[in-house]
């Protein structure tokens, strides 16, 4: 079919986004100093591209935006030239939800300005290597494709600054590099930990035969395993360090069973011992399995698990360290002055002077991840969702000068880390927030009154789904009817509901999904099990009730399935588009406003390493389907992860995609781009609000796109006219406070 013409971008390229915060971090795996400027350090988060601060993490910038940006899985410096910086995109540590690299960057210029230099399919990398005196000679140990095989993972190496390079580590399709250390006295001599990993939807693969320790002593030109005492048969993922210090000293870190833990060789590799098999330091391997060698002192090494550890009696017993976010995954130390380091966890980048007794604030960093959004009708209206391992949270969508400190406007909104939160947007008093397991809470801020509503008392973590009476999935949807307040939905396979604000439920709906019991095994393997709701498969992903009628509700399922109820769930229609892609995950669906029956859905499939984009569309309660989505403007690389019509301007849309925003101005035939000046991240959520376009994103927080009136008005502009007069949306003149400093 022939392209749509597109609209003119004139008409619209001086819209931008509004940060609206919240200044949060969000998840790091990827941290770096450079030993001669102490103050300086890069953080690499797992959504929102490269920040940089100079003054200790007083104050933190991007250094990416404009170039790239999205998942950061490892930050080098070069140590003979502080101006060259080498970035791997996509995190090593992969949860469920990880988004995937697309390759490495270089900068020479401190990070000013950017290059892309290769491995487009190395899709997460984890540690990068430059040789000590040569900034052009480079190591990438790459994990691969998260979920699914691919022959470009290993160890790569560049002789020529990224120019050209050699795959000079390479096992097979599905084993990748964990972890990569360099003998900083004889850079020649290398050490890669190899972990055979994949994710499915419903499961983790951690573990395989050529997994392990691997040494090359000749600057990565030939390689052999380890052993020597090392575990044997089954390995997990490794990390690895050599003592500075010592450099016949090196540790690693490795995911076995029974034979797990904290190895120590004092001969280069040569033999070794088990020093610590502490749970705290190996439990959830493929999420932590980092160590980092102390700088100055053999004997003093760091493991990095739900909390920071360190030793100093060479690896045999651990203390905890406390430090301001827990999920801690990447260590820098300056090998100038060990008091100096920078962490990277769940709750970004962090920095201490006096090794690790204090440390700079996590709350300068807007790299949040949002795994949804919705507003309530306030004036002005508040924003609410829930952020990766912290919290759910609402903010206002402006303040006024009044207002003390932004934090002072943040509430708690009822869900932890996974929500989501629901709510009626005419009475915001009353939320509803998820949490794990199906766990599902009723909060009245009026009254400050939280208690558990939950369907059903089960303890989800380590069952296998098939061992559940209700399949709730991390994300299960929460709904509260526009209709009736008091009538809300949750959704495990079935659909729930409650008519008494959450006293009494009842199912409404058979299973709606595939009820597959190959995904319903318990998660993880061949090694260690790994399941805490994340991987429970076969669940509802999505609910949406019709804004005109309570009756009609639609269901789509993490497996590829579509249905429909137009009698309050006594009966239901499965309306599953032919061209749904098989186990594709129905994202959201967002029925219109402008026309009854019309219904547009968002489907990802890249938990199967399908990375191209689905929409489609219906406009007759599911009867017929058109696929918006075939080679229409979104590049085939980016998987869709939200769609939503302008409730204001029919055939209007927007589609949020992992690496960034478009629009359509004619239903769907044709997308463009509407990045403007929002950063590369996921595109989790949005909401069209009174003209705004709300964006939550999976890396930068929320962001606003003030007022669409001119995207409203782009097909009233004429054709060659030298001039248009836009009519502006309605404004309100407000005083926000008191005093004597002014209103808004």
């Amino acid at each position: 079919a022939t392209l749509a013409p597109a609209a003119d971008t004139l008409l619209f390229n001086g819209l931008r986004y509004r940060l609206l915060g919240p200044f949060r971090g969000g998840r790091s795996t990827a941290v770096a100093g450079i030993a001669g400027q102490p103050h300086t350090f890069l953080v690499g988060s797992t959504g929102g591209g490269v920040w940089k601060t100079d003054d200790a993490g007083m104050s933190w910038r991007n250094i990416t935006d404009g170039f790239f940006g999205g998942s950061i899985g490892a930050v080098d410096v070069a140590d003979s030239d502080p101006n060259v910086i080498y970035v791997g995109t996509g995190s090593a540590d992969i949860r469920g939800n990880s988004s995937a690299g697309r390759g490495v960057w270089k900068s020479v210029d401190a990070g000013a300005t950017w290059s892309f230099i290769g491995l487009p399919e190395s899709g997460a990398i984890r540690r990068i290597e430059v040789h000590p005196s040569n900034p052009d000679l480079v190591y990438v140990a790459a994990l691969g494709h998260p979920f699914g095989r691919n022959p470009e993972r290993g160890i790569f190496r560049s002789r020529d600054g990224g120019k050209t390079w050699d795959h000079v580590l390479a096992l097979n399709d599905s084993t990748g590099a964990s972890d990569l250390a360099m003998n900083p006295r004889n850079p020649r001599v290398l050490y890669a930990g190899m972990w055979r990993a994949e994710r499915k939807p419903w499961t983790l693969i951690s573990g395989g035969p050529e997994s392990g320790v691997y040494q090359s002593t000749d600057g990565g030109d030939t390689w052999k395993k380890l052993a020597g005492g090392l575990p044997t048969g089954l390995t997990g993922k490794v990390g690895l360090t050599v003592s500075p210090a010592n450099p016949d000293r090196v540790w690693a870190i490795i995911e076995a069973e029974p034979a797990g833990g904290v190895y120590r060789s004092d001969d280069a590799g040569k033999t070794w011992t088990r020093t610590n098999s502490e749970n705290k330091l190996r439990q959830r391997a493929w999420y932590y399995t980092r160590v980092v060698a102390d700088p100055q002192d053999e004997n003093t090494v760091y493991g990095l698990n739900v909390q920071l550890f360190r030793s100093v009696d060479g690896g045999k017993t651990f203390d905890a360290i406390n430090v301001p976010h827990g999920d801690t995954h990447d260590l820098w130390i300056n090998p100038r002055d060990r008091n100096v380091m920078v962490l990277g966890d769940d709750g970004g980048g962090v920095v201490s002077l006096n090794r690790g007794r204090t440390w700079s604030s996590m709350n300068l960093q807007p790299t949040a991840e949002f795994y949804d959004v919705i507003v309530d009708n306030g004036f002005p209206y508040r924003v609410y969702s829930s952020q990766q391992d912290n919290t759910s949270i609402s903010l206002p969508v402006w303040t006024g000068p009044h207002v003390l400190h932004p934090v002072s406007d943040w509430r708690y909104a009822s869900a932890c880390e996974t929500g989501p939160v629901a709510l009626h947007p005419d009475y915001p008093q009353v939320m509803y927030g998820g949490c794990y397991g199906g766990a599902i809470s009723r909060f009245d801020i009026t009254t400050d009154e939280r208690r558990s509503v939950i369907i059903y008392p089960q303890l989800q973590l380590g069952q296998a789904a098939r061992d559940l009476r209700y399949r709730f999935q991390w994300v299960a949807p929460i709904l509260v009817s526009r209709h009736d307040r008091n009538t809300v939905y949750h959704a495990s396979q079935f659909v729930h509901r409650t008519r008494d604000g959450g006293m009494t439920w009842e199912t409404i709906s058979p299973d709606l999904t595939t009820n597959d019991p190959t995904k319903q095994v318990a998660a993880g393997g061949p090694i260690n099990n790994d399941i805490t709701g994340v991987e429970i498969t076969n669940v509802i992903f999505a609910l949406a009730e019709d804004p005109a009628d309570a009756r009609t509700l639609w269901a789509g399922s993490d497996d590829g399935r579509l249905h429909l109820t137009r009698d309050g769930g006594a009966s239901w229609q499965d309306i599953t588009p032919p061209g749904m892609p098989s186990y594709g995950t129905v994202e959201n669906i967002d029925l219109s406003a402008h026309r009854p029956g019309r219904a547009w859905v968002g489907v990802q499939r890249y938990r199967l390493d399908d990375f191209r984009p689905y929409i489609f569309r219906t406009d007759d309660y599911g009867r017929t389907w058109s696929l918006l989505t075939d080679n229409t403007g979104i590049p085939m690389g980016s998987p869709v992860r939200s769609v939503r019509e302008d409730p204001v301007k029919d055939g209007i849309a927007y589609a949020g995609t992992e690496h960034g925003l478009y629009v359509t101005f004619d239903g769907g035939r044709r997308w463009q781009s509407l990045q403007l000046n929002l950063p590369i991240s996921p595109v989790a959520d949005m909401r069209v609000h009174r003209n705004d376009l709300v964006v939550a994103t999976q890396g930068r927080s929320i962001w606003i796109l003030d007022d669409l009136t001119p995207l409203h008005q782009i097909a009233d502009v004429a054709q060659g006219a030298r001039a248009h007069l836009y009519r502006p949306r309605d404004a309100y003149r407000v005083q926000m406070g008191g005093g004597g400093a002014g209103g808004v």
